[in-house]
């Protein structure tokens, strides 16, 4: 017998890659759809996760710009919050961290509440291996590489909801994330209007049959699991509704990749298909030369990060309540610059959370001054937070998650206080 995974994954592919006997499901049919899948599905709590990979130097990002350590330290790098001539400023969030300026876009939710910063966050491993600590952040387990699942993985199967969707679990990526790997459905989707899966092998050999006909092929036991209304959602990712989207309050989206994935995931939120969690990634953060202080390469790539993350913020409109935001790297940066005006493999950097639940307007953390004793190793931003600490939080109180033991295996640290109960 046909497994669930494999047959969910092979109909997705009858489903897109080849013709549907009657056509594009008519306005009408999409509206009842539409209505049966919001009884079900409606406004549950979602989290969306950005993994910035390469490492962010979170001491550019959210700069503590009264200490005099890190000014020296970085000559060509560090920008201040006083404006002069010939320089541009960054925005005092407090009278200590200055965030850079070209994530002004952000500026209006951390003052309203609504966004806030982890400084000082990192994972208790020292490897300073870009695929090593992606895994270990992913896995949620930062002392083992023998940890089968990821840890969003298990956040959806430890959500405690009964009813079934394909779409509880998406990532916005050509290839399903670390972190979604598990025993519980998830999808990868590159593009919504041409969504497939690949390498499963049924639909290989069945590209003369409608999206029912395989549909039809299934067990009884296999449509009592699934349901009729988990292949209407998978139906109107083909419809109009994704094909014509319009954002809300005239958001433009930026036109990167970034921009685009949330662009989608504020597309499946809206149809209420029953989706939990949402991945994403950023890249382009590895920025051992060149790296730029109010221009170049670290400026494009937070200029992009924020302006995308608010452009999804504000199209959301009436779903905001049930939407958190998180971000991730899977390290910081060297607090002195190198040689070629960059940066290298550090320690601890900072993230960023954006919900109307948050405990916003603050930088969360400890960042001690700067001093060389106060480094680790000497040379780097030490983590004062564990990454855990942050990502259970936002988990349990937010998608409601108990169980922070299975959440994340082997953490007993205290919890960062960063959603609102």
């Amino acid at each position: 017998m046909i497994s669930r995974r494999a047959f969910l994954k092979s109909s997705c592919i009858g489903l897109f890659g080849i013709n549907l006997i009657g056509g594009i499901p008519s306005f009408l049919a999409e509206a009842v759809a539409q209505e049966k899948l919001r009884a079900l599905y409606s406004k549950k709590k979602v989290l969306v996760c950005i993994f910035q990979r390469g490492a962010m130097d979170g001491l550019m990002a959210v700069t503590p710009f009264e200490d005099t350590f890190l000014q020296t330290a970085r000559p060509d790098l560090f920008i201040s919050p006083v404006k002069n001539a010939n320089s541009v400023s960054s925005i005092d969030l407090d009278g200590r961290f200055g965030l850079h300026p070209s994530m002004k876009s952000f500026e209006r939710y951390f003052r309203d509440n609504r966004l806030a910063i982890v400084h000082g966050i990192g994972s208790p491993n020292t490897t300073r291996s870009h695929f090593d600590a992606q895994d270990y952040m992913e896995s949620g387990t930062p002392f083992s590489k023998n940890t089968s699942s990821g840890w969003l993985n298990r956040a959806v199967g430890l959500s405690g909801h009964d009813a079934i969707t394909p779409f509880s679990a998406v990532s916005m990526t050509s290839a399903l994330p670390r972190s979604l790997y598990g025993e519980h459905e998830a999808l990868a989707i590159q593009d919504l209007k041409n969504f497939k899966l690949q390498n499963s092998g049924i639909a290989l050999n069945q590209t003369g049959k409608s999206f029912e006909e395989l549909y039809d092929q299934t067990s009884n036991d296999l449509l009592k699991e699934t349901g009729k209304d988990s292949f209407e959602a998978m139906k109107l990712l083909q419809s109009d509704l994704i094909k014509n989207y319009k954002p809300a309050n005239q958001v433009e989206y930026p036109n990167s990749n970034l921009g685009k994935s949330l662009k989608q995931i504020a597309q499946l939120i809206k149809l209420d298909i029953g989706l939990e969690v949402a991945f994403t990634e950023s890249t382009g953060w590895d920025t051992h030369y060149n790296q730029g202080a109010s221009t170049g390469i670290f400026a494009r790539n937070v200029d992009d990060l924020s302006k995308s993350m608010i452009s999804f913020w504000e199209d959301l409109e009436a779903y905001q309540d049930h939407v958190v935001v998180m971000t991730m790297t899977e390290f910081g940066r060297t607090v002195h610059q190198n040689g070629t005006k960059g940066t290298d493999h550090g320690r601890a950097s900072c993230n960023f959370i954006l919900g109307n639940a948050v405990d916003g307007g603050k930088v969360h953390g400890d960042v001690p001054v700067l001093a060389k004793e106060n480094l680790e190793d000497g040379r780097d931003l030490p983590v004062t937070t564990d990454f855990r600490s942050v990502f259970s939080n936002v988990a349990q109180e937010h998608l409601g998650i108990s169980s922070k033991s299975e959440l994340f295996p082997d953490f007993n640290g205290l919890e960062s206080r960063i959603i609102r109960v």
